[in-house]
């Protein structure tokens, strides 16, 4: 190969990386939100296998949230029974369309959470049986307000699309396009996938850092010394939990309002509530490390659609499979190391009772 084909090959590769890297990002931003999340969770000692259900319940919440704020806004645009788009974007207010659906999100995420301490918390339920009753009463709850919503807006197709609003959360940094590469590498996401990024970074100092980290861990590695210490157990466990199911709703927001443009769709989020709870397992527990690890499990969710199969769908679903092979490989690893810091809390998934201390 001559020297002009060889750097033809080489600059059409790093624009092939170029276009694929901000696709993994956005593909892994819920994953970090969902993983930053439980891995909160699972330092208090809970076991959250609700997160796929958490996120998306943050994800309709965010929806309904929008929608009513849509609907408000297109009813004051109404001229004799006719939409008046001039009217209707000039009365959106951006403050307001980011507003409504993050906290409408935080607040479904957060009765998501309160429901899942209570269970195991409060009345010591299992947390995997509990965890996955969430999982398929988040869904159902999703599917439910996702059909309503679709029946109201009187659309002819199973969706319901927000494309006004999901603009504000989309919108990149006015001069992303104008630094080439750079921008489209680093700059050219919306204002929550630097806020996954921010919170995931806050969250590692926390329990790094922090007095109130320790006590966190503390309570997950032996929840009978912290109380014996003085540290409220049950109000960790509470408040680590309904926190880390607010972040993961973030999660399925996100999905809904930037990845997919505000399109809502029965069924869509696919298996990213998992992959997320996948992600902790591969970060060891670190919320900075799942920063890179997400986008990383980004690359890897989408990899298929960029490796030519031909029609060999067999082998496309082998592509699929690419995160969990990584996740397991991981762990494998970790497990052969066999240290203290690699491990998950030693109380992780078991109810406490105060009179056995």
């Amino acid at each position: 190969m001559s020297d002009t084909g060889f750097f033809a090959a080489l600059g059409a590769f790093l624009v092939g990386v170029a276009a694929f890297i901000p696709r993994a990002v956005v593909q892994g931003v819920p994953l970090l939100l969902g993983s930053t999340g439980e891995t909160l969770t699972e330092k208090s000692g809970n076991l959250n296998l609700g997160i796929p259900g958490v996120m998306y319940v943050g994800g309709i919440s965010g929806v309904v949230g929008a929608f009513y704020y849509d609907q408000s806004v297109r009813a004051g645009a109404m001229v004799d029974g006719v939409l008046d788009t001039a009217r209707y974007a000039a009365n959106m207010n951006g403050f307001l369309a980011i507003t409504v659906p993050v906290l409408s999100c935080l607040l479904g995420a957060l009765l998501m959470g309160l429901l899942y301490c209570f269970l195991t918390v409060t009345l010591r339920a299992n947390q995997n049986v509990t965890g996955l009753a969430l999982t398929t009463f988040g869904v159902g709850i999703g599917n439910f307000f996702g059909g309503s919503l679709i029946k109201l807006s009187g659309s002819d197709v199973p969706s319901i699309a927000l494309t006004r609003i999901s603009t504000y959360f989309h919108a990149s940094l006015p001069f992303a396009d104008s630094l080439g590469w750079f921008g489209q590498v680093f700059l050219s996401y919306g204002f929550l996938a630097y806020t996954a990024v921010i919170i995931a970074l806050a969250a590692a100092y926390v329990l790094k850092r922090t007095r109130v980290g320790l006590h966190l861990r503390a309570v997950g590695e032996n929840p009978a010394t912290a109380d014996a210490a003085g540290i409220s157990v049950n109000r960790y466990k509470y408040a680590s939990t309904c926190i880390g199911s607010m972040i993961a709703g973030l999660g399925g927001l996100y999905y809904v309002m930037d990845y997919a443009s505000g399109v809502w769709s029965n069924n869509a989020f696919g298996d990213r509530g998992w992959l997320a709870i996948a992600l902790v397992i591969f970060t060891i527990w670190r919320p900075n490390v799942g920063v890179l690890a997400s986008f990383l499990f980004g690359g890897l969710y989408i990899l298929h659609m960029y490796i030519p199969t031909g029609m060999n769908l067999a082998v496309k679903e082998l592509y699929k499979m690419a995160p969990y092979v990584v996740t397991l490989i991981v762990l494998i690893l970790s497990s052969l190391r066999n240290k203290r810091e690699n491990q998950p809390p030693q109380h992780l998934g078991l109810p406490y009772f105060r009179e056995e201390r």
